[in-house]
């Protein structure tokens, strides 16, 4: 049995604190980030050694183009496109969304791109 002494009252926990303010750093929230990335394209290492021996480079406006256009493929049913943008060809797998080779227009000439079912051109 428990036993209270008359004028004690019965002690109980402390409710916590509420808080002041949010303990959430300012930003993206979880879901934004993780629908960006989802939607990034991605680079093989074969891709990303072709684009660093022949300097090419792509800024994040033509990254969103070139997600834009994995995307396009991928509503018509592409499962490997063609990617023409600019001045530079890119092959990519469209269900990964990753990149797996690149080309300047200069490497153009006289060249087939081959096991791919569709393409787009990026304007």
């Amino acid at each position: 049995m428990d036993a209270t002494r008359i004028g004690e009252t019965a002690r109980t926990p402390a409710a916590p604190a509420a808080r002041t303010g949010s303990s959430r750093a300012a930003g993206p929230s979880f879901g934004e980030v993780l629908q960006r990335e989802v939607a990034r394209v991605r680079f093989s290492a074969h891709a990303a050694r072709r684009m660093e021996e022949r300097r090419i480079s792509l800024g994040e406006a033509d990254l969103a183009r070139l997600s834009r256009a994995v995307e396009m493929a991928a509503a018509k049913g592409c499962r490997e496109a063609l990617i023409l943008m600019d001045r530079l060809a890119l092959v990519a797998n469209v269900r990964n969304k990753t990149v797996v080779t690149a080309m300047p227009a200069a490497d153009w000439q006289n060249h087939v791109f081959t096991n791919i079912d569709g393409a787009v051109i990026v304007r």
